[in-house]
């Protein structure tokens, strides 16, 4: 496997940063995650403008172009001849020192993995997941703006352990005002009487690449599509449930905090959508040249 690390493809073992890169250090630095399909980078131009829109707001200069940024991204998919799979770009604020201080940090570090990678067993896409809230709460938006992609995910973390020690894989999170925001990597919908309903942004999501794509398919369904508040109630009388993400793609929901949705399987439009959302994944995005 070869690593992109600041544009220059290094082996796996050689893909190295300083242990007082921020970062590592303090979580200060920005990412996307993105998915390749077929030889498609999907939505690679709007997965760059949210990470240099995430970098400009905190304060990050990324050392190249976003034209530039996409080549590397393009040249690491085609240096690792993969077709199908996940790229982990990562911008840090760069080497400084042990000082929070980010003006000590005199150039950012970017590097691009791209692999394989299985967010859920496969059986859970068919059979769909039961998922549970967890006391642990959102971020509150002016303490950590939740549409910046940022390296400091311990939030996002503890909810996860919490799922997990209720024998859960995924977690639901409820913000400071008891509205739902979203799964610990993953935005949540629901269907209710063919509307299709996801928390609104200022609730504390990430304003996510899948889920934008999952609202276009709603109105192309000719669904009432809805960015509102949600509370627990929504989520356990919905008529189905699924999450988005770029990792775990769409994915049925099919039990909340003990809670069966559409009977314990998963939704008629879940799976429509599921589809539709298929169609596109080699169809919208930056085709890979690679070597012959």
């Amino acid at each position: 496997m070869l690593i992109n690390l600041n544009g220059k493809l290094v082996n796996k073992e050689d893909a190295k940063i300083s242990v007082f890169d921020h970062g590592l250090l303090y979580g200060d630095g920005v990412f996307e995650g993105i998915r390749i399909y077929g030889g498609n980078i999907f939505k690679l131009k709007e997965h760059i403008e949210r990470l240099y829109d995430s970098a400009k707001f905190i304060n990050l200069s990324i050392p190249l172009t976003k034209e530039k940024m996409i080549e590397e991204v393009v040249k690491t998919v085609a240096a690792n001849n993969l077709k199908d799979g996940y790229i982990r770009l990562v911008v840090t604020r760069g080497e400084g020192d042990l000082g929070l201080d980010p003006k000590k940090c005199k150039i950012a570090t970017y590097f691009i993995i791209a692999d394989k990678i299985v967010l859920y067993p496969e059986e859970f896409y068919k059979n769909g997941l039961s998922i549970t809230t967890v006391a642990t709460r959102r971020n509150v938006n002016e303490a950590l703006e939740p549409r910046v992609k940022s390296l400091n995910y311990l939030n996002n973390i503890l909810a996860k352990i919490e799922a997990n020690n209720a024998g859960s894989l995924e977690a639901i999170i409820i913000n400071q005002q008891g509205y739902v925001s979203e799964a610990t990597g993953d935005n949540i919908f629901i269907i209710k009487d063919n509307s299709l309903i996801t928390p609104s942004l200022f609730c504390g999501v990430l304003n996510g690449i899948t889920r934008a794509t999952v609202i276009d398919i709603g109105k192309k369904l000719k669904m009432d599509v809805k960015e509102t508040v949600m509370t627990r109630y929504d989520l356990y009388t919905a008529d189905e449930c699924f999450l988005t993400g770029t990792a775990a793609e769409v994915i049925p929901v099919i039990k909340i905090d003990g809670r069966e949705i559409n009977g314990g399987v998963p939704g008629k439009m879940t799976k429509t959508i599921m589809r539709e959302f298929k169609k596109l994944t080699k169809k919208i995005g930056i085709k890979v040249k690679y070597k012959k």
